[in-house]
């Protein structure tokens, strides 16, 4: 209780005050969004092409297949998709015509196999055919709409659930308008169908805030981009958008830290907040409405060079840290899920005025949304985010990553001290993902076990109290930023558990090697040190392992060394789960542990 208690303040008794809130009025039948009712909106929604200039090579990922989380495929329908099977679930699909507040989500498996068509990401690329001359894509974009307004009539089904899926859905629709030149002059089914989205929105914002991550970004962006599209054709519309846009300062300075780092500690996630604000700049400067303030901007070009220095420039790829659910926004390119660099040149060019990456596919996002390029900048090198508590080591192509604990916000995985090594654009050393938020085994990818630390006692570094939530938040410790000089560059950081054990971790970057020095102090009777490695033939001799070109080895002082060579899951992306070698080392007592990595 106590322990529940400490995590509510740091939760933020207001925070915490908005959800129980929310959550009681849906309960006792009080709260206005239930009492929301609006047309199904009809076609057409979209015409044919009136875009004019050049436009970048459309996205096909849709011609042939349906798509989940940027990787699983079926084959594409003769006509719509069903919007409430879950192809990932044997259970029965969800009631459609029950109100929405009614449907479990964890009723159908994972709710997110429901919501992922729904996102409409297939419409923005239908959207990009179209913008070419495609006159298939504008049949079926406006063939799809219609069939999902009419099979999810206002505010019935799974898909009506969360707000943010609406706000995703809204940022979509006046994308898709916008790449076709028909922003200014919508047709009447398209207005429809963002009233309906904004006023599902709009009475549960309080909820989107207290949940302090990408909720309230989310639905803010919807509310001030849908609210100004629809100037002049709903009275409410500048409300919206003025609600949008207050919110929008505010999470930006509540959410964002000076370095940039964001509340959720995730490397994906963090994508979908910097897509969205992105969207919302690139939608102000298309529009000519004012600007955002300094400080909004000077926090999002934080952000933006923090996904930078996270990014392998070689492969777009990125450490797996964080929570990661799969979503990605704004899908203007057929790049890979796991390419963050349209994310990264769109935000830099918008926020930076800068070009991070040069040409390449992940330029389309600038075409499709008439954004200037930016100036070219030097690369990347060495950075300690201290206040999010990341240390990012270079060295030419080699990257390491040291996530410790820095938690203003709740975290959402028990990673601190996890290590992330990348070489030519290898992920050498891995995390182990995310997998799902409502399946069989789903909390073990949270776990302490699931990354390259260590773990006393067979236990979490925190322990869970729900779902989404660990308590006794670990404070670092012992934190050295990075410094360094020609020959090699040091960081370092550390904490002790609510038992007592002790874990600080330093990591040396040499230009041919990576050395881990771990150092494990206080009670425990048994510990181990994981390392999760890259898909390779690894062949382990004593205390000496060697594969994918690389060596890996390990000295312990005091005491004998027993290192075995198993596997472990692995998910890189959403529902998707592999194998990958693991080599763990068993300690039995405080110990200092020398692993060294020669390329």
């Amino acid at each position: 209780m106590i322990t529940q208690l400490l995590t509510y303040r740091q939760l933020g008794y207001i925070n915490v005050a908005r959800v129980v809130a929310y959550r009681l009025g849906l309960k006792t039948g009080s709260h206005p969004v239930l009492r929301l009712t609006a047309p199904v909106a009809a076609g057409p929604f979209l015409r044919p092409s009136e875009r004019t200039g050049n436009t970048p090579a459309a996205n096909d990922m849709w011609d042939t297949a349906l798509w989940w989380f940027g990787r699983h495929q079926r084959p594409l329908p003769d006509g719509p998709p069903d919007w409430f099977a879950n192809p990932f679930s044997n259970t029965a699909p969800s009631d459609a015509s029950r109100d929405w507040w009614q449907i479990s989500d964890f009723g159908q498996g994972d709710i997110k196999g429901i919501w992922e068509l729904s996102r409409l990401d297939w419409l923005v690329a239908a959207a990009t055919k179209a913008a070419k001359g495609n006159s298939e894509a504008v049949e079926r974009l406006n063939g799809w709409l219609d069939d999902w307004a009419q099979k999810n009539p206002p505010y019935k089904g799974p898909n009506w659930k969360c707000g943010q899926e609406a706000s995703i859905r809204v940022m979509h629709l006046v994308t898709a308008a916008w790449i076709l030149g028909q922003d200014r002059t919508p047709e009447a089914g398209l207005v429809t169908l963002l009233r309906v989205h904004l006023q599902r929105i709009a009475p549960t914002m309080s909820y989107a805030i207290g949940q302090q991550n990408n909720h309230g970004t989310s639905e803010a962006a919807a509310l001030f981009i849908g609210g100004s599209f629809l100037m002049g054709r709903d009275p409410r519309a500048a409300t919206w958008a003025r609600k949008g846009r207050r919110w929008l300062e505010e999470r930006a300075a509540a959410l964002i830290e000076t370095d940039g780092s964001f509340s959720q500690y995730s490397i994906n996630y963090h994508r979908v907040m910097l897509d969205t604000y992105a969207l919302a700049e690139a939608w102000r400067q298309h529009r000519g409405l004012n600007a955002f303030s300094d400080r909004l901007r000077k926090r999002l070009a934080a952000a933006t060079e923090w996904l930078r220095n996270l990014v392998d420039a070689e492969t777009g790829d990125a450490p797996n840290i964080g929570a990661n659910d799969g979503a990605r926004l704004l899908q203007l390119t057929g790049t890979d899920y796991r390419d963050f660099r349209p994310s990264v040149q769109l935000a830099a060019a918008l926020f930076c005025g800068a070009d991070a990456f040069g040409p390449g596919p992940w330029t389309a996002p600038l075409r499709w949304l008439e954004v200037p390029d930016g100036q070219p900048i030097e690369p990347t090198g060495s950075i300690s985010f201290d206040d999010g508590g990341y240390h990012v080591l270079r060295r030419d192509r080699t990257m390491a990553v040291l996530r410790y604990p820095r938690f203003r916000f709740r975290p959402s995985q028990a990673d601190a001290l996890h290590l992330d090594l990348w070489h030519r654009g290898r992920n050498l050393l891995r995390d182990g993902g995310t997998f799902s938020y409502n399946a069989d085994g789903a909390d073990w990818f949270g776990s302490t076990a699931a990354h390259n630390t260590v773990v006393f006692d067979g236990r979490d570094q925190m322990p869970r109290l729900g779902r989404f939530l660990f308590g006794n938040w670990l404070q670092a410790e012992g934190v050295q930023t990075v410094e360094g000089d020609q020959e090699s560059i040091a960081a370092a950081a550390g904490y002790t558990d609510a038992a007592g054990a002790r874990h600080h971790r330093q990591v040396v970057l040499n230009k041919d090697s990576l050395t881990c020095i771990d150092t494990l102090s206080g009670p425990f009777r048994h510990a181990e040190l994981r390392w999760r490695l890259c898909p390779a033939d690894w062949i382990l001799k004593g205390a000496t392992l060697t594969g994918a070109g690389i060596q890996l080895a390990v000295q312990v002082e005091g005491q004998a060394l027993a290192p075995t060579l198993g596997i472990a899951p692995e998910s890189r992306y959403y529902l998707e789960r592999t194998e990958v070698p693991l080599l763990s080392i068993p300690l039995h007592k405080p110990s200092r542990v020398i692993t060294t990595i020669g390329f």
